[in-house]
């Protein structure tokens, strides 16, 4: 386990996706909590490109992590991309050589099938015989002369293996269960394994935060840190999430994906009050600042059930936090889209906002032309709504007087004195409440739509 020292240094996390797909929600959370861990407590927060797979990583795609990453305002302090660092790799590989711990292996896909088969067959875990220690520099100089180059695997030591995991408590393995993990191809190509590591010593990372489907691989990288000479950090292992129909999230198929939930307006602090709190004993709440998610967080907070990412609940948590908005905060965005409002305008239209796009269309019904909607029964309840009025000028209590004039002298109340207001001022049956939006309307515009016009 890391020493008491070590834990005692500001934490520094990395968040390392693989520019090989879009960022989804899951990915979100581990990028979150990342940060969180760090900002906490002062420390930093790395982005690290896992790019060594050349065939599928792209540029694109990683200004595309970048891009969400900033929406979400989860900024790094530094950035790498491991395939600015094959030489680090190199020197761990012939580190690991020397000491024996990194052995050539020269079967072929199709031997290595089989033999995990024939172990199955069998009842016994599918874990690599070591087959390849026995081989004689005859029998590697034979492979070689065929045209097979090995790849390399690395030697796990006997024992136990054992940390306490920030989300999992304590967490045992025993060495001899584990099959030795292959940490070079034939072609010369890094996985994962190596890399990681690799970068979490040169970068200083006290803290790995990922998914629960890294336990194996951590059992794994602990020996593989000690083997290069570096203490471990501390870790945790997030429960994955998975949509309501308990199906995992791909950022190759775009589920969930960032980019999908930002076209459809969804506001970043909604995407991050929602994760900062899911799998946790704690309740969604709506938080307008980052800083109110970092402040008090806890890793100790999420559990081992299974999340379910809920968008419906999503929207929702949207909307609110839409309805606690400052004026002062909305009003640069909407300028930035082309739209100038006044203070009063935001506050009347606010409370009915389940998405800021909505702006726009309350602010057409304001101020540009519609078809009034009213019913042939309602027409002459219009007549009498014209004439009871007020002049001008409106303000917030305008829409009551009118009203209770309109009760005392109709008889009519709630729903049918309302309905048939609001659908002759507005076109729509729901909406803000009328009191904020008649003086934005204007007495022209609704005298015109009280009588039917297109105003």
């Amino acid at each position: 386990m890391p020493s008491d020292t070590a834990s005692m240094r500001p934490p520094v996390t990395r968040f390392a996706p693989s520019p090989t797909g879009k960022l989804h929600v899951g990915n979100a959370r581990v990028a979150l909590v990342n940060w969180l861990i760090a900002k906490a407590a002062g420390g930093q927060f790395i982005l690290r490109l896992d790019d060594t797979d050349d065939e599928r990583s792209t540029e694109a795609f990683a200004q595309a992590i970048r891009d969400d990453l900033c929406w979400l305002g989860l900024l790094s302090d530094q950035e790498f991309k491991q395939s600015d660092r094959l030489a680090l790799y190199d020197e761990a590989t012939e580190k690991l050589k020397a000491s024996g711990r990194l052995y050539p292996c020269y079967e072929t896909p199709e031997e290595l099938s089989l033999k995990r088969k024939v172990q199955l067959q069998q009842g016994r875990p599918p874990i690599y015989d070591r087959a390849a220690l026995s081989l004689s520099d005859d029998d590697k100089a034979k492979f070689e002369a065929e045209g097979r180059k090995p790849h390399w695997r690395f030697k796990m030591a006997p024992g136990e293996i054992a940390w306490t995991d920030h989300v999992r408590g304590p967490v045992k393995f025993d060495a001899a269960k584990l099959s030795d993990p292959v940490l070079i191809r034939a072609d010369g190509r890094p996985l994962y394994h190596l890399p990681s590591v690799v970068d979490d010593i040169e970068m200083g990372v006290t803290h790995v935060l990922r998914g629960e489907d890294h336990v194996d691989n951590t059992a794994m990288h602990v020996q593989l840190f000690q083997a290069l000479g570096a203490q471990e950090p501390e870790f945790a292992h997030l429960s994955l999430m998975t949509d309501q129909e308990g199906k995992g999230l791909s950022k190759r198929t775009g589920s969930l994906s960032l980019e999908s939930l930002r076209e459809e307006g969804v506001e970043a602090m909604a995407i991050l009050s929602y994760l900062a709190r899911i799998g946790t004993s704690e309740p969604v709440e709506p938080k307008i600042k980052v800083e109110d998610i970092r402040d008090g967080f806890a890793i100790q907070q999420f559990g081992r059930a299974t999340p379910k990412f809920d968008p419906r609940e999503l929207h929702l948590l949207n909307a609110r936090i839409l309805h606690e908005l400052p004026y002062t905060q909305i009003a640069p965005r909407l300028e930035s889209d082309g739209l100038s409002i006044e203070e009063d305008f935001w506050l009347a239209v606010r409370p009915n906002l389940s998405k800021l796009s909505d702006v726009a269309d309350w602010l057409k019904i304001c101020s540009q032309d519609l078809c009034p909607v009213i019913a042939d029964e309602d027409k002459a309840f219009m007549d009498q709504a014209l004439a009871l009025l007020p002049a001008g000028p409106w303000d917030g209590e305008t829409w009551g007087v009118w009203t209770k004039a309109l009760k005392g002298e109709t008889g009519r109340k709630g729903k049918g004195l309302f309905m048939p207001l609001r659908k002759a001022i507005t076109g729509l049956e729901h909406g803000p409440e009328l009191a904020g939006l008649l003086p934005l309307i204007g007495e022209d515009r609704v005298k015109k739509r009280l009588q039917g016009q297109t105003a």
